[in-house]
């Protein structure tokens, strides 16, 4: 049987009233079955999309750096002797000044004592041929003393003088080593690990120090910019550029500092030139020797129209962005990406603030389809 008619058939007279409704009855199963269209199909194409905006924008040179200290001392003893005290304890806060390690006072007491008797001893005889060499200079003015006896006793004093002033700076060295039987911190800030024990025998002569302090109170943060970026560097640096940095931990935030170094040659080798940023550090965060993530802030763009980086496409003329119109129609644009910021573009040419712009689903788009707008979380520019 075909849709829309039927096959021939002969009846009697006695059946030709089943027969008109069987014909009846097939020709309605055949126009339901087939004379009924199926339903329309939707054929919008369902998209998330992004609303352009107009905000200010930071322009920022990315790159990685390392904390530094800002000041770093690496403490040794002066003097040899047997460590008696250690008055810190490894990690402490210390204070310029402060005494770390005391070695064995007396055998720097005992030269002391020796240096001043040497002194007093010579002293005393320089004296004696001070006034003797006097004496011997008005009898010569008198005729009663040779030249030569004069010549004796004047170079007698004068040795005995010389003897004395040996011995006073014999004198000071052995209260110097007296002081430097304490060894006192250099510079304020935290102490690293300790290299000595009480009994240990501290040589002066040795390369190991006794404990290393650092200033973590400001720090340093070192990075380095390629060559190229240098002139951006030279036309924004009296500008104060801002220095933001983050650690490498998860969900770290961004620590802000300011911009106070800037070495006056470009490296050959790396072609990279060296910045320094300093950072007040209160909260110990930023620790000597650790990696970070370095953002240079130049300047600041007060009106820059931004959408999400995703929003944009590149095709064979350039980037484009599918723009949604008011029949939730959609229009491809070309745009102009003056640069990427965050995971957003920053649009020079092309887009308004306020237009809607596609961010998922554009491969499935061409221009003047129909849309159909999705929720979407995190879309805002």
């Amino acid at each position: 049987m075909r849709c829309g008619g039927w096959g021939s058939s002969q009846a009697g007279p006695g059946g030709a009233a089943a027969l008109v409704l069987l014909i009846g009855v097939v020709s309605l199963a055949a126009n339901l079955g087939c004379g009924a269209k199926p339903p329309p199909r939707n054929t919008r194409v369902p998209v998330s999309v992004a609303t352009a905006v107009e905000r200010a924008m930071p322009f920022s040179l990315v790159s990685t750096g390392t904390v530094e200290a800002s000041g770093i001392a690496a403490v040794s003893s002066q003097v040899s002797g047997v460590v008696t005290r250690v008055a810190f304890r490894e990690g402490d806060h210390v204070r310029a000044g402060q005494v770390l390690v005391e070695l064995d006072p007396r055998p720097f007491h005992a030269a002391l004592d020796q240096a001043l008797a040497a002194l007093a001893r010579d002293g005393a005889g320089a004296e004696a041929a001070r006034l003797e060499s006097e004496r011997g200079h008005r009898l010569f003015e008198q005729d009663l003393l040779s030249q030569a006896e004069w010549d004796q006793k004047r170079a007698a004093a004068e040795a005995l003088a010389a003897t004395v002033r040996a011995d006073s700076a014999a004198a000071r060295t052995a209260r110097l080593n007296l002081e430097y039987s304490s060894t006192r911190a250099p510079i304020s800030g935290r102490t690293g690990r300790l290299s000595v024990h009480e009994g240990d025998y501290v040589r002066a002569s040795s390369t190991d120090p006794l404990v290393t302090i650092i200033q973590p109170h400001p720090v340093l943060v070192r990075f380095a910019i390629p060559d190229r970026e240098v002139p951006l560097v030279q036309r924004y640096r009296r500008a104060n550029p801002r220095v933001l940095v983050r650690p490498a931990a998860a969900g770290a935030e961004e620590l802000e500092g300011s911009l106070v170094f800037v070495d006056n040659a470009v490296d050959p080798i790396s072609g990279t030139l060296l910045l320094k940023g300093e950072f007040a550090n209160l909260d110990d965060r930023l620790v000597p020797g650790q990696f970070v993530d370095v953002r240079l802030v130049l300047y600041v763009e007060p009106r820059a129209v931004v959408v999400p980086a995703r929003a944009v496409s590149s095709g064979q003329q350039g980037p484009y962005v599918y723009v949604v119109n008011p029949d939730s129609t959609v229009t491809s644009r070309p745009v102009v990406v003056a640069r990427s910021a965050d995971e957003l573009a920053i649009v020079s040419q092309g887009i308004r603030p306020g237009e809607s712009v596609v961010t998922d689903g554009q491969l499935r788009l061409s221009a003047g389809a129909k849309v159909s707008v999705r929720a979407s979380v995190g879309d805002k520019p």
